[in-house]
């Protein structure tokens, strides 16, 4: 005879069983109801321990049921904190949108203290979730931190205080800078060095323009007091109590340090010809110690707040991060990320792949603990969300970015528009940094739809470009190509993507990939998870599939029109 309980705590927020399967204990079915928490009360547990050996309560796998680990992901418009259990869900979460700033045409900053006070938020609110659910502090392990790359924050070493609002990775106030740099006779090595090329985009040329432009950069430089580092550094360096720690945390990690020029790929390490070329000092600036991206110790621990002292464990940077949410950990595995930008990574494996196409060499992950590094190509779209936001904020569109979907649906096609999004000029693989945002194919025909609609095929057509990009440098053709990111929501765009590439495209149903990155690497660190193989069911369940459903032919010819627009889009920032 079976004997059902139905268990049904609170009523409370977030992710939970969803209607997973029930649990049959001798003859006792525990049947999980929507409100019902993933930890099971004890009676369950009691009768569960007559049937383990002696000394042991809990299975492996039931521990990690209920090992969690927080993940703050700092992105370019919001901040947010996520805590996930043992098997990679989401239960708590909370997110902050905050302020950018535009001072110039051109120019992007954010306010350091603000991405800071921002992350704090997030902690506390999601905390207080998780807590509600009947949880504690004590059940977290660590956390782990993915940010937005790229992004430059200088502050005084002695005081912890900023010199100057952060510079974003989109920024391109260094056209002019970056055009000189270019003319000089070394410029052509560096990429071999680094496997970056020279644009506004590495943090380099950022702290380049501080340095020549800002007197208080510049003042605390020559003596000797100045800090760098991305957004990882900061946040790192302000958890763990700023300039009033007892030992401040100045560090970065492989992935965050291979987006700033400074690093040798090969070694992973500072490189003298490269921090030469820019001229910089390193005896004049205090820059992050580079560590792997899984450690329990380099990172230091939360030093206030609700996790005061839990370890800072795991850092990835936002792309590298979701590509191990994706659990691409094999070589020719794929990840594309559709957020502000759009963000391509495949896994080349523990060598460098430097590009003869216009991509760019990065480190996908380093976890340490005796593992060698793995690399992966990119493909970075500057402009892919912040599409969408521009017709939301600046054109009035639309009151919601989730209304894209609806307006491009409102027409059959994109009635001959193409919109070349060049705000910031082009990335990857085009590298086209006098490029301006520009309409093409403008008729009295035109209207709403269609323009939504071409921005969307925006994204999709720059994806193929890098995919195209990748084939030849692999010599390989990807077979699928995983989906995340806030326009992977959009059917639309996921399935002119699958049309425009001619391939299928995979969608997880949680699509909290960067987050879980972050997770992971931490995890791995504190033993939520002990190697890799223990995360292949992480995410798998409840994937969508876009199958290519448009003719080769026609997806061929928009592509062409595409390639025009591009090189006419050229030349619009060149000086007068």
């Amino acid at each position: 005879m079976v004997h059902v309980m139905e268990l049904n705590p609170a009523r409370f927020e977030d992710t939970l069983i969803d209607g997973g399967p029930s649990l049959n204990l001798d003859g006792l079915l525990i049947k999980p109801t929507a409100a019902t928490p993933r930890r099971l009360p004890d009676v369950t547990a009691s009768l569960h321990e007559e049937h383990l050996p002696q000394g042991i309560s809990e299975t492996e796998d039931e521990k990690r049921q209920h090992w969690f680990v927080g993940s703050i992901d700092q992105g370019t418009t919001s901040s947010r904190f996520l805590i996930f259990n043992g098997e990679g869900d989401p239960v708590a979460s909370h997110q902050i949108e905050f302020e950018n700033l535009y001072p110039k045409s051109g120019w992007h900053e954010h306010d350091p203290h603000v991405l800071v006070s921002s992350v704090e938020e997030c902690i506390e609110g999601a905390m207080r979730k998780f807590v509600d659910l009947g949880y504690s502090k004590s059940d977290i392990r660590a956390i782990g931190i993915t940010n937005q790359r790229e992004t430059t924050v200088v502050w005084d070493n002695v005081t912890g205080e900023p010199l100057h609002n952060a510079i974003v990775w989109p920024d391109t106030r260094t056209s002019a800078l970056v055009r000189e740099l270019k003319s000089r006779d070394e410029s052509d090595s560096l990429k071999d060095l680094c496997g970056l090329p020279l644009s506004t985009y590495p943090s380099s040329v950022k702290l380049l323009w501080l340095l020549q432009n800002v007197e208080a950069v510049k003042q605390a430089y020559d003596q000797g007091r100045l800090a760098f580092g991305t957004v990882d550094s900061w946040l790192i360096y302000k958890l763990n109590g700023g300039a009033k720690a007892e030992k401040p945390v100045h560090v970065t990690d492989s992935t965050n340090a291979s987006r700033t020029m400074f690093v040798n790929i090969h070694t992973l390490q500072y490189d003298d010809k490269l921090l030469g070329f820019f001229g910089i000092d390193k005896t004049k600036v205090k820059l992050p110690k580079i560590v792997p991206s899984s450690d329990p110790e380099c990172f230091g621990k939360v030093a206030s707040g609700p996790l005061i002292n839990v370890p800072i464990a795991g850092c990835l940077g936002d792309q590298s991060s979701a590509l191990v949410g994706q659990c691409g950990f094999n070589p020719g595995q794929a990840k594309n990320t559709y957020g502000t930008g759009c963000f391509l990574l495949y896994n080349v494996g523990t060598e460098p792949v430097i590009s003869k196409y216009g991509l760019l060499a990065t480190v996908a992950y380093d976890f340490g603990g005796g593992r060698k590094p793995v690399y992966a190509l990119e493909g970075s779209i500057a402009v892919a969300g912040s599409g969408v936001k521009f017709l939301m904020d600046n054109l009035g569109f639309i009151k919601n970015s989730s209304e894209i979907s609806t307006l491009a649906e409102s027409v059959p096609d994109n009635g001959g528009v193409v919109f070349v999004t060049a705000f910031s000029g082009l990335f990857a693989p085009y590298w086209i940094d006098d490029a301006k945002g520009t309409l093409f194919g403008v008729t009295h025909h035109t209207n709403k739809g269609h323009i939504a609609r071409a921005t969307l095929e925006a994204t999709c057509y720059q994806t193929r470009a890098i995919l195209e990009a990748m084939e030849k440098d692999s010599k390989h053709k990807l077979e699928s190509l995983a989906v995340d990111g806030g326009l992977s929501n959009s059917d639309l765009c996921m399935q002119t993507q699958a049309d425009i590439t001619g391939i299928p495209v995979d969608r997880p149903r949680m699509r909290e990939t960067t987050a879980l990155g972050a997770a992971i690497a931490a995890g791995l660190a504190t033993g939520v998870w002990r190697e890799l193989e223990d995360l292949k069911q992480v995410n798998r369940n409840g994937r969508k599939v876009f199958q290519p459903q448009m003719e080769k032919a026609k997806a061929d010819k928009m592509f062409k029109k595409w390639e025009q627009a591009v090189e006419m889009s050229r030349g619009w920032c060149q000086d007068q």
